[in-house]
């Protein structure tokens, strides 16, 4: 793809964008715009979900990497194509590839979930472990590159990549001509910086704001520095954008274009994975709730209409038990209670009999009663409670109080 410098400095421009939006034409869907009456409420504005979770492999990712792969030269494709991930842009090459008759391999982590794995190789790419984190496996395939002469398919850092990331842009003016704010996670900075050129350059009146995890939040640092920043350690539940450095072509657009780059806890980005399930029907991994975290951290701080885009929904149901859990626990809707008890026929049906009183669902129930710390005719009990809320779990604990239980935690 060839880049015009005509109207713009940057190194995608606007026309890009709509060369890429041709290219993918029958390849990528037009996903879907959801409203939510929740979120709407929240922030006393329409919000309109933009669904990349349901795009062809599950997020956003196929986009750019089809552009990418399309734009090479015949030699090139000869030679095939080589990319390091651990989920998402791993499937959008894959299928890119398969797509457009180009052999592939890609390099992913050893211990990255099986079903991304299997995934993967049903779209037609030869998968390689390696590495127990993502740099690691990075460097395989950079080195396998070298070797065997394979074309490195960045997932962020290349104007092909941006500009098919910058049709999500294209779409949202099209389906929701009115918005005011765009909200977008940022990674490495493909999806922003794409969706910044395409919307800057018609409407430079919207607002985009990107958000980061705050244990992996690169471009805060980065952006005061003027320069991209590595950080140490990046370390988040959400693994999609799980960068600990910008990349250098993507950061100066957003510099230039993304108007904030807002940070989220990990409770934050748990509860707006389980708000995406429970109120929207969506199923959304970490990375692709990080717009809804940003809207319930500070839903004043946007001014509608807003669209949120949700940009995949990978996730691995292991993780998806455990994420649920602590967003219910951040709700205070999950409740782990340790008590002591006498340890004699009938105590635990007392016990239980005391929760259903005050309507605690009981989800799991664990016993100790070979510790030195208790006594003879002691047992410990661990109890895991679905609750109503902060106020009901406060009733649970005055309720084991006050039927005489020692409640340790």
């Amino acid at each position: 793809m060839s880049y015009s410098t005509a109207d713009s400095l940057l190194p995608v421009t606007l026309d890009d964008v709509r060369g890429a939006q041709k290219m993918l034409s029958g390849v990528a869907r037009v996903t879907a715009m959801e409203g939510s009456r929740h979120l709407s409420q929240l922030v006393a504005a329409p919000v309109q979900l933009k669904c990349e979770n349901l795009q062809r492999t599950g997020s956003f990712k196929l986009r750019g990497a089809y552009v990418r792969i399309a734009g090479l030269l015949p030699e090139e494709r000869a030679a095939g194509v080589v990319a390091a991930s651990a989920g998402n842009h791993a499937q959008g090459v894959a299928l890119a590839s398969s797509l457009l008759g180009v052999a592939s391999t890609v390099f992913m982590p050893r211990g990255a979930p099986l079903p991304k794995i299997s995934a993967t190789r049903d779209y037609g790419a030869e998968v390689r472990l390696h590495g127990q984190v993502v740099d690691e496996t990075l460097a395989a395939a950079q080195e396998y590159a070298a070797e065997t002469g394979a074309v490195f398919i960045h997932p962020f850092d290349h104007p092909d990549v941006i500009a098919g990331q910058g049709t999500v842009g294209l779409e949202i003016l099209e389906q929701c001509p009115e918005v005011r704010t765009i909200v977008v996670g940022i990674g490495g900075g493909g999806l922003a910086a794409g969706i910044a050129v395409a919307v800057k350059a018609l409407r430079p009146d919207v607002r985009i704001v990107g958000v980061q995890a705050a244990g992996a939040a690169a471009y805060p640092p980065s952006l005061a520095a003027g320069r991209p920043v590595a950080i140490e350690h990046p370390a988040t539940m959400a693994d999609g954008i799980k960068v600990g450095r910008p990349g250098d072509v993507p950061f100066g657009i957003v510099g230039d274009l993304v108007d904030e780059v807002r940070t989220v806890s990990e409770d934050e980005l748990s509860a707006a994975l389980l708000l995406c399930l429970e109120r929207a029907k969506l199923v959304v991994e970490p990375a692709g709730a990080s717009p809804v975290a940003a809207l319930l951290s500070e839903p004043a701080a946007f001014e509608g209409p807003v669209v949120a885009v949700l940009s995949g929904g990978n996730v691995d149901p292991v993780l998806m038990q455990g994420v649920l859990r602590h967003g219910m626990a951040a709700q205070g809707r999950y409740l782990a209670v340790r008590l002591r008890l006498t340890d004699r026929p009938g105590a635990l049906a007392t016990l239980l009999g005391v929760l259903s009183v005050v309507d605690a669902n009981v989800l799991d129930v664990s016993h100790v009663r070979t510790d030195p710390r208790l006594g003879l005719t002691e047992a410990e009990v661990e109890l895991h409670l679905e609750t109503k809320g902060p106020a009901h779990c406060v009733e649970v604990g005055r309720a084991l109080r006050d039927a005489g239980y020692t409640v340790m935690d």
